[in-house]
């Protein structure tokens, strides 16, 4: 029933949402998925979209509807399981999310890899996604494509591959790296089955593109990939290694047909100044527009470009601020070139490779195997590119059109915005003018591009969401002028048709001017009329002026705001004439202006507008209302030309046909110049003003002749009286009227009011005031007034003594030295006025003067004139005595408001409230020292200059507090969601304050709950506006510290309701957008009238409440409200932190009342049939359950008894196998090299010729005419390397050169070791001059730390080589027996158990990855052999009946010349081995004809292939012999046959997807040799081996590490050395020191030797063997390391092997060291002894002049870096030493020279 309900519901909200998108007028085209988009592509053909999901792949129609899916998971999965799942345990399910979604065209099929079964992909059909074509999870690691990891990123790009004349389609894929994925960062996967590949294998191995050397350096992060002209790149971002976590961004390059990638090559590329923008983030590679390539051109940063070179355009940001980002921009020829730059590079201006000269490189651009490969770029070479914008926002997307030839660029961003950059420099350039499609606050993915038609633009989102939008909105426009504002290369103004339109949506666009772009061209437009105005009370003929950009023939002139239409005539001048309304029609005249402006519109074809403009006609009636005072001059003085009647005071239009005396159009009668024009107050002052023009008018004046005539100018009198006191003066505008008409006549009689008294309230301020005022004091008014008003006049000037009405402050320290403010009257205008001023007796300058103890008095005051004044009150003197402070601690940063309590603390202050006289408050600020002292400190309060009160220890800072984590990180710019801030501290916090900045504006909100470890807050209301950045902070008192991240997203937007009657029962589905951003369902809240509703859901456009079962009551309504929406209907509103919006209005259903009998039926009859089929359907579902829980139960019940047997069986061999087996070691002698050959491998043998290197085969390929002189020549190098100035020089020449590396240096080294070996004090000496520069370097500039790590200088493998020199005493007397008997038991416990010579597996050994994880049937069998030749003896041998031929052989020789040493015993390859079981023999071999065959593999064969039994007897015969030279690194026994290099041959176990196939066709998985076995269950072997090798490993590492014993003299002379160094520098601890021994003596050397038994002994060490050993050797490196190891349940095997045991070890280490400190010291005279007697022993045996002709290749590979040094050292220059050098070269090199 419920899986019923959700279905409908599912529909109803389907209808809902189809319905809403229909209802909007322009239809927002989005698909929404069920889950997170992770990548989407596009088929080209097509125009179909796939989206690979979490968990689904979507298949899209262009206009985004769904056409298909298919689910991809969860799937049941473990990270570390190994497909397929269903042999893995601890499986889960799991997501599955997309990592790699690629369109294959040519067969129509879409290649999707996940991150689930390792990343294996599948096929899918391109026509329905729901059809499978191919999918295969048994093919192992070589087809595993994606990775597991979500932060790793993987691009890809289709291609070809060509091989045997057979061409393949095959994909290229970039992939960071995952902690448990493959090495491969790229790889070449093919798409069919063909010979031994199988689809979606690497099918090219190279080492170039593979992390192994640097997984722990380099973290890659790929962003693109793209193919252009036979060249494959790649686009990723990398870290400099791990100590450094700062990006750089990179382009790969490789060619299509590089079938091993040789050409691989990377270039770094810069963006902005500095590399600002170093880390890339998306990237778009497309063709420029002409005018983009036109400017880039120009600007010389981009060499020549052209709209047909593409360019690749790429949005970064900084490490540290991912919301500054940047557009970048590279073409492709300036990348490719930059590449060819670094591999010219790369090579000497003269040097060759392969006989091939530089200048022939341009033949190889796909590179060669003789060339260098992998080529990776400096910074030097890195291709820069200015910033083309840069942008305050995190970009996260690009995609790149071009319109017109205008590149537009489309960027998205974090905050979901989309904009559109007009790519060109400029005004009006790279900037975003505009954005596409609505702001939807979600993170743009990568994903952006455009449909075919280059109209629409898909964006995708971080979340669930792709939508479809156009690249243009044009058609909003509709006028020219905001169509061409809109500055869009999209948008232009068609004239004709008049609308914005793209260019090729306008017919007539290809005519001149028929198409406006903007922002060149401009409008159509209205230049002038003529007239240019007209009166409102005419009507007449306007011609227009237009400036016209198109031919018309046709216009329609039309008023706007008026009726009037009328055709237009254009003229031959191309002016056009229109009629203009008779004045009826012209609209009335505003208020406040003379004229009335009107639009006049011309259109074309009688409806496009093609241009506009205000046309003005005047009201001359209305020009007085401009000035009340002078509207004659009003009037006259417009710019309409109005004349004025000065008989009835009007203004009218001009008309010349009206000739009158008192019409006139200038020289208005008017009134001026009035005098006097300062007027005292309260006086009555005659004024005289002048008039002028005035001979039309007859004025009566009071004392003059009435109706007398007036001239033109006439001076007036009148006599005038004020009252004014708001401020000192004010100026006062007189009218004059016209006594008959009572009208304004013209008139500017200002003057100016003052008045005396204002602001002049005492004698000394009114004799200040200006003289012009004539102001004096009245002593009789005790006022200052105009002169005249006082009566009688002052003759004494002086005023009254000086009164002090206040004094503050009223208390002061004892000491004085503060300031005091004197208030009252006549003290003076200044400080020259004041003579004296005594405060309680003391005299006051600048400060009050000390008194001797507590004292009041007056304060006493004398003016100029012996005037004196004292004050009413007093003035006291006393000390302040602070007590105590609260709170006593406040934080760093500052900001605590603290109380400081005592008495008389108000003493100083000018304002206190006298009611908390007790009590003062300040606040903190930031304590700026490093460190916070942990004891209070003294608080220290000033009183002026010579006061100070302390209150000792009362105050104490602390740190900070610190912020964890908050919680939700978003919120709505309505603000008001509950923010939680969780950290520490918190309770010395008094005020908390959460604060959001964005541009110059910023709000605030107050915490409104707080303890110690959390504090709430509401997020503040923003500005609704996103296009800014925002940064929220915290503000603690006076700490901030940013909340990141923290988002504001836009307010999310309601539809209408589809349905808006609340039923009994029902949900009320609210849609909309934008819900989930920053909201919860538990946040939210819901109101139905004025009841609260239950928010059950919220997703982000649809909300579902639980209404209110009963009607609540409307909200408060205005009457006129409820009349209109009537009583019924109640408000639905949501409420999200502060934001409110009312969604609709809703209904309760009415209820109708039905009769029980119909309603009874109705309801019980369907009920009860529900039931009856309900119980049926449970007890048959029931009944099922059971029966699969049965099954379930018995396969349980099978696996633990499987199990349990397994267990048994591995518990029994640990007890026997835990058995001490040093009785087994009967070696008769221990096979020591000798001191040669013991030099040679260590120092020569891992070099690239190993075994074949001519230090150890000794040939010099010479002359034997020249061989004397050769031989004198490198004895006179042997002296030039005796000199320290030659041989110092000489090195550091070396390690200069960029092509001396790390192997030539190891290799250098060696040979140096070898000729100086007869002066080993000498080579010590150099040696420790190079160390002392090596520690130097590193102490003073690098991780001191690191030092003796690697092998990156000739002095660290010095080190090495002298430690092997001087310990191989050691070695032979000490250490060797028990590392010898730890080779030997490892050896011998591996041969007890079955041994896989293909995969190299063993049953006992230390590594789990050796484990043979297979339960293997074997027997132990005795053979008796008699070796043919020697005599009749037989000797036993143990063997197992699973060996191969091969290693039957082994054992044999094994035992039968285990008295010889391993070099001088016969090879598997030289013997043959028979069986005689009868009268005749048979030859046994591993390959025959009757090995048995099963399925395609074949068994190699073993003794029980041929049914040899216990006790038989075998015959050795030997070969002819073939002498071969040494190779460690060689499995003899694999390369004297062919046939075992057949990939079809197995021994022991066979591969996996063979076993699963033959499963298959059986249908049975209980057959017990083809079941898999757990291998977990087998580790417990090795636990058995390991116990059984315990002693031996602790003898050995007793040996090594016992200080007690012999300890050689050299490791306690080099100790001391690093201790006496570590004691001049301040920053090398003990733990450096424990390092430095630890990586010159046991990691340089012992673990060397643990690892290579073969470098000390005579002996053979087999793959299996190494295995084991590598473990022991990486507990003896943990064993030496300082860092604690934390293990886990997740811990390798080999870690958790010997975890007990490593703290033993480790004090093992730390006891040696102690140890060896504690000794006595190894004096320089000691060590040379010792180092002369080794060179004495020793050094006739080493092929010492091979060792100088190998060094002098070096010099003469380098030798005019080496010249050039000599040169410029003086010391050097003194010996001669260059000189020498070149009269070597001469006689070396046969050379004729003039030396």
């Amino acid at each position: 029933m419920a899986s019923w309900v959700s279905i409908l519901l599912f529909l109803f909200w389907l209808s809902v949402s189809q319905a809403q998108k229909g209802s909007g007028k322009i239809p927002t085209v989005e698909f929404i998925s069920e889950t997170l988009i992770n990548n989407v592509v596009q088929d080209p053909q097509t125009g179909r979209i796939y989206l690979g999901a979490i968990n689904n792949i979507f298949q899209l129609s262009p206009s985004l509807q769904k056409e298909a899916r298919t689910e991809t998971g969860p799937k049941k999965d473990a990270k570390t399981c190994t497909p397929p799942a269903s042999g893995c345990q601890d499986t889960v399910l799991m997501p599955n999310s997309n990592k790699l979604l690629l369109v294959h065209p040519t067969n129509g099929s879409l290649i999707v890899c996940g991150s689930r079964y390792r990343g294996i992909c599948s096929l899918l059909n391109l026509s329905n996604v729901e059809q499978e074509l191919y999918y295969n999870d048994n093919k192992g690691e070589r087809t595993y494509v994606a990775s597991i990891e979500d932060n790793v990123n993987v691009v890809s790009v289709m291609s070809n591959y060509t091989k045997n004349g057979r061409t393949f389609k095959v994909f290229l894929v970039g992939k960071g790296y995952g902690s448990l994925d493959s090495t491969k960062l790229i790889s070449t996967r093919i798409l069919e089955d063909y010979q031994d590949w199988v689809v979606f294998e690497n099918i090219i191995e190279a080492s170039a593109v593979q992390t192994a050397p640097f997984v722990l350096k380099y973290l890659h992060d790929f962003r693109h990939a793209f193919k252009e002209d036979g060249f494959v790149y790649f686009l990723f971002s990398r870290t400099l290694d791990g100590t450094d976590n700062k990006n750089l961004t990179f382009v790969s390059r490789l060619c299509e047909n590089d079938q091993h990638y040789y050409s691989y090559t990377e270039l770094q590329l810069t963006c902005g100044t500095n590399n600002r923008y170093n880390k890339v983030q998306a990237a778009y590679v497309a063709f420029p527009g002409k005018e983009l390539a036109r400017v880039m051109s120009q600007s010389g940063n981009y060499g020549t470009v052209t709209s047909f070179t593409k360019v690749l355009f790429m949005v970064a940001h900084p490490d540290d601020d991912e919301s500054d980002s940047a557009l970048c921009m590279y073409p492709l020829n300036s990348i490719n070139q930059q590449l060819m730059d670094i591999i010219s590079a790369c090579y000497s201006d003269s040097g060759e490779i392969s006989g091939i000269p530089k200048d022939a490189l341009g033949n190889f651009k796909c590179g060669a195997e003789h060339l260098l490969s992998p080529l990776a770029s400096k910074p030097a070479f890195a291709l820069k590119a200015d910033a083309a914008l840069t942008m305050s926002v995190h970009l996260t997307a690009v995609a790149v059109a071009v319109e017109n030839d205008h590149t537009i660029a489309f960027l998205g961003s974090a905050n979901g915005e989309v904009f559109k950059v007009h790519l060109r420099p400029g005004e009006y350039g790279n900037k975003p003018y505009s954005s596409v499609g609505n702001n939807i606050g979600e993170k743009v993915n990568k994903n952006l591009f455009l449909d075919q038609s280059q109209s629409h633009l898909y964006i995708t989102t971080e979340k669930r969401c792709i939508t479809k939008v156009p690249v243009q909105t044009c058609l909003e426009m509709k006028d020219c002028q905001s169509c061409v504002g809109l500055r869009d290369p999209y948008c232009g103004w068609c004239v004709l048709e008049g609308r914005c339109t793209r260019r090729s949506e306008c017919r007539r666009a290809e005519e001149k001017n028929g198409w406006l772009w903007s922002p060149k061209q401009q409008c159509v437009k209205i230049v002038s009329f003529s007239p240019s105005n007209l009166s409102c009370r005419k009507t007449g003929k306007v011609q227009l002026c237009l400036f016209l950009t198109h031919t018309v023939s046709d216009f329609l002139c039309s008023l706007l705001l008026s009726p009037f239409s009328l055709n237009g005539i254009m003229s031959d001048s191309g002016e056009v004439s229109c009629d203009l309304p008779q004045p009826g029609l012209i609209p009335k005249t505003p208020e406040g202006q003379d004229f009335v402006a009107v639009a006049i519109r011309i259109f074309v074809n009688d409806t496009v507008e093609l241009a506009t403009r205000e046309f003005r006609f005047y009201n001359c009636a209305a020009t007085v209302r401009k000035s009340e005072n002078t509207p004659c001059m009003s009037c006259v003085g417009s710019p309409w030309g109005c004349q004025w009647n000065t008989q009835d005071h009007t203004c009218s239009d001009a008309d010349d046909s009206v000739v009158d005396s008192h019409i006139i159009n200038a020289n208005c009668p008017r009134f001026e110049n009035p005098d006097p024009g300062l007027i005292p107050v309260g006086y009555k002052t005659p004024i005289d003003f002048e008039g002028i023009n005035l001979e039309h008018y007859q004025v009566n004046w009071p004392h003059s002749t009435p109706n007398m005539h007036l001239s033109s100018r006439e001076r007036n009198t009148v006599f005038l009286f004020f009252f004014y006191d708001k401020s000192p003066e004010t100026n006062v505008l007189f009218y004059v009227k016209d006594k008959e008409s009572g009208k304004k006549m013209d008139s500017t009689v200002n003057v100016t009011l003052y008045n005396c008294a204002v602001e002049r309230n005492d004698c000394s301020l009114c004799k200040n005031a200006d003289p012009k005022y004539k102001c004096v004091w009245c002593s009789k008014k005790q006022a200052c007034v105009y002169e005249e008003l006082c009566d009688p006049l002052p003759s004494n000037t002086e005023c009254p003594n000086p009164e002090i009405t206040n004094i503050s402050p009223l208390f002061g320290p004892v000491l004085g030295g503060i300031s005091i403010t004197i208030s009252g009257s006549n003290l003076g205008i200044d400080q020259g006025d004041i003579k004296s001023i005594t405060v309680a007796g003391k005299p006051f300058c600048t400060h009050i003067g000390p008194a001797d103890k507590a004292d009041w008095g007056q304060v006493e005051i004398e003016v100029n004139g012996g005037k004196r004044g004292t004050s009413s009150v007093s003035f006291t003197y006393r000390d302040p005595v602070p007590e105590e402070v609260t709170p006593n601690r406040g934080p760093k940063a500052g900001g605590t408001l603290i109380t400081i309590s005592g008495l008389f603390l108000n003493t100083g202050f000018l304002f206190f409230n006298h009611s908390h006289s007790e009590n003062i408050t300040c606040r903190t600020g930031e304590y700026r020292a490093d460190k916070v002292p942990s004891d209070p400190l003294d608080v220290v309060m000033k009183y002026g200059k010579r006061t100070t009160k302390t209150i000792p220890t009362t105050f104490r800072f602390v740190e900070n507090p610190t912020v964890q984590d908050h919680h939700p990180k978003a919120s709505f710019v309505c603000g008001g969601r509950n923010i939680v801030v969780t950290g520490s501290g918190f309770d010395i916090i008094q005020t908390a304050i959460m604060k959001v900045q964005g541009g110059n504006w910023s709000a605030s909100e107050p915490a409104y709950e707080k303890n110690d470890t959390v504090i709430q807050f509401q997020s503040p209301k923003v500005n609704s506006s996103l296009n800014q950045h925002l940064k929220t902070v915290i503000k603690l008192d006076n700490w901030e510290k940013e909340l990141k991240p923290f988002h504001y997203h836009p307010d999310p937007s309601f539809n209408i309701l589809q349905n808006k009657i609340i039923t009994a029962n029902s949900l009320i589905i609210v849609t909309g957008r934008g819900f989930s951003k920053a909201m919860t369902a538990k946040e939210a809240q819901a109101f139905v009238g004025d009841v609260q509703c239950v928010v059950t859901t919220l997703l982000d456009d649809k909300l579902f409440l639980e209404p209110p079962s009963t009607m609540p009551r409307a909200r408060s309504r205005s009457k006129r409200q409820r009349r209109e929406t009537g009583s019924e209907d109640l408000e639905l509103m949501i409420k999200f932190g502060k934001g409110e919006w009312v969604v609709d209005l809703v209904q309760y259903e009415k209820k109708n009342d039905f009769p029980l009998y119909i309603i009874i039926p109705a309801v019980i009859v369907p009920m009860l049939l529900i039931i009856t089929i309900s119980v049926y359907c449970y007890r048959r579902k029931s009944q099922q359950a059971e029966r699969e829980y049965e099954k379930v139960k018995h396969q349980l019940e099978n696996l633990e008894e499987s199990v349990r047997d397994r267990c048994k069986k591995e518990f029994t061999d640990l007890m026997i196998e835990m058995e001490d087996h040093t009785n087994d070691m009967n070696e008769g002698r221990i096979p020591f090299l000798d001191y040669k050959t013991y030099t040679d491998r260590v120092f020569f043998l891992p070099s690239k010729d190993g075994a074949n290197d001519v230090m150890i085969t000794g040939k010099l390929d010479i002359p034997e005419a020249r061989k004397a002189t050769v031989i004198q020549s490198l004895n006179q190098f042997s002296n030039l390397l005796n000199s320290k100035t030659f041989l110092i020089n000489f090195i550091r020449t070396l390690e200069r050169s960029h092509d001396f590396n790390a192997r030539a240096k190891v290799y250098f080294a060696s040979l140096l070791t070898v000729a100086l070996h007869g002066k080993l004090e000498y080579y010590t000496d150099i040696m420790r001059t190079l160390l002392l520069e090596l520690m130097e370097e590193y102490v003073n500039s690098k991780n001191p730390k690191l030092m003796l790590r690697r092998s990156e200088t000739v002095v660290e493998r010095m080190l090495c080589n002298w430690m092997s020199i001087c310990l191989y005493q050691f070695l032979k007397d000490s250490a060797g027996e028990p590392l010898y008997k730890l080779f030997k038991a490892i050896k011998h416990q591996i041969e007890k158990g079955p041994v896989d010579v293909r995969v190299k597996k063993a049953k006992y050994t230390l590594n789990d990855t050796g484990l043979l994880g297979d339960d293997v049937e074997y027997s132990v069998l005795t053979l008796q052999v008699l070796v043919q030749g020697e005599g009749p003896d037989v000797t036993p041998v143990k063997v197992l009946n699973c060996d191969t031929i091969s290693q039957v052989k082994e054992k044999i020789i094994e035992q039968v010349y285990r008295n010889l040493p391993y070099s001088q015993r016969p090879k598997v390859d030289s013997v043959t081995l028979e069986w005689r079981p009868g009268s005749t023999g048979q030859i046994l071999s591993d390959l025959d004809l009757t090995s048995q065959k099963e399925g395609r593999w074949r068994r190699i064969n073993t003794l029980a292939h041929y049914n040899v039994r216990d006790n038989a007897t075998l015959v050795l015969s030997k070969v002819q012999h073939t002498q071969q030279n040494y190779d460690q690194n060689q499995e003899n026994h694999e390369e004297r046959n062919a046939l075992l290099e057949d990939d079809k041959v197995f021994h022991l176990v066979r591969p996996t997807d063979e076993l699963d196939e033959i499963k298959s066709k059986r249908g049975s998985i209980k057959d017990k040799s083809m079941t898999k076995a757990i291998t977990e269950i087998y580790l417990t072997r090795l636990l058995s081996v390991k116990g059984t090798l315990q002693q031996f490993v602790d003898d050995f590492f007793r040996s090594v590490l016992c200080s007690g014993a012999v300890v050689p003299p050299a490791v306690k002379y080099f100790f001391d050395f690093l201790d006496e160094q570590a004691l001049k520098h301040s920053n090398v601890d003990e733990e450096t020191i424990h390092i430095w021994k630890t990586n010159s003596l046991p990691l340089r050397f012992w673990v060397n030797i643990l690892k290579n038994p073969h470098f000390i002994f005579d002996v053979h060490v087999s793959e299996v063997v190494d295995a084991s050993l590598s473990v022991i050797a990486q507990t003896f490196m943990d064993a030496c390391t300082k860092s604690e190891h934390k293990l886990s349940r997740d811990s390798p095997s080999n870690k958790l092997l010997y975890a007990k045991e490593i703290s033993t070890y480790k004090k093992m280490v730390d006891d040696y060291y102690k140890g060896i400190r504690q000794m006595v010291s190894v004096s320089d005279q000691d060590m040379n002894t010792h180092l002369a007697e080794v060179s004495r022993s020793h050094t006739d045996k080493l092929n010492t002049h091979v060792a100088l002709h190998q060094l002098y290749q070096y010099a003469s590979k380098y030798y005019d870096g080496i010249i050039a040094s000599l040169e410029e050292d003086p010391a050097a220059q003194s010996k001669q030493l260059a000189l020498r050098l070149q009269q070597i070269a001469a006689a070396l090199e046969n050379k004729v020279t003039d030396l």
